[in-house]
């Protein structure tokens, strides 16, 4: 009898040693932080660590800066407005990185059209050309509503009217865009393309020379 009462007692006692909270909550909470020490905090910062000794540049936002301030990014497009200068894509969220976006209307929307007819002609009249020549890329927003780049076709459309407005021939201007033309990726990923912000702070440069 004792014998049997004994087994009762040490099955019971085995039922509460493997069947309590804390038995699987230890493990658990343990995992967690061990996940939270190596993925949340050594990997990232391992990899910020590398990624500011091989592309410090890269890794702080690609800025640009003039004179010891920050004027912008080479990744963030900027609405410049000025004759002087040459314009960027139009945005959608008006140039705002915290509402990157499209405009999300269809080619066939009838406030798209609207959109692109108004844009052509006053892209047409701003630099002296037909509407014909109008570049895609100038009368129609980008995907991410910042795109800080331009086809070297649209810039080559814009420097008469630079080069007027800033009183530079137009060879002048024209070998400035000429500088700033990056190739495709690798050559080919891609196209080319014209950062705008570099190109305008590139002939800000050279007026005031």
């Amino acid at each position: 009898m004792n014998t049997l009462l004994n087994h009762e007692q040490l099955n019971q006692q085995n039922l509460k040693l493997s069947n309590p909270v804390h038995s699987i909550l230890r493990p658990s909470l343990g995992l967690i932080l061990v996940g939270f020490l190596v993925a949340g905090v050594l990997y990232s910062a391992v990899s910020v660590s590398i990624a500011q000794l091989i592309f410090p540049k890269q890794a702080n936002g690609s800025l640009i800066q003039l004179d010891g301030r920050i004027v912008g990014s080479s990744l963030v497009g900027q609405n410049f407005v000025s004759e002087q200068y040459f314009h960027a894509r139009p945005s959608a969220v008006s140039y705002s990185v915290d509402g990157m976006a499209g405009s999300n209307l269809a080619i066939s929307n009838p406030d798209l059209q609207k959109q692109i007819k108004e844009r052509t002609v006053q892209f047409a009249q701003s630099n002296q050309i037909a509407v014909q020549q109008v570049s895609n890329d100038m009368v129609t927003a980008s995907g991410s509503g910042i795109d800080p780049d331009i086809s070297p076709e649209s810039a080559l459309l814009q420097v008469k009217r630079v080069a007027q407005q800033r009183h530079l021939t137009e060879q002048q201007v024209r070998h400035v865009v000429q500088q700033h033309i990056q190739p495709a990726q690798f050559g080919i990923y891609g196209q080319a393309r014209v950062n705008v912000l570099q190109l305008n702070l590139a002939l800000d440069q050279l007026s005031t020379h």
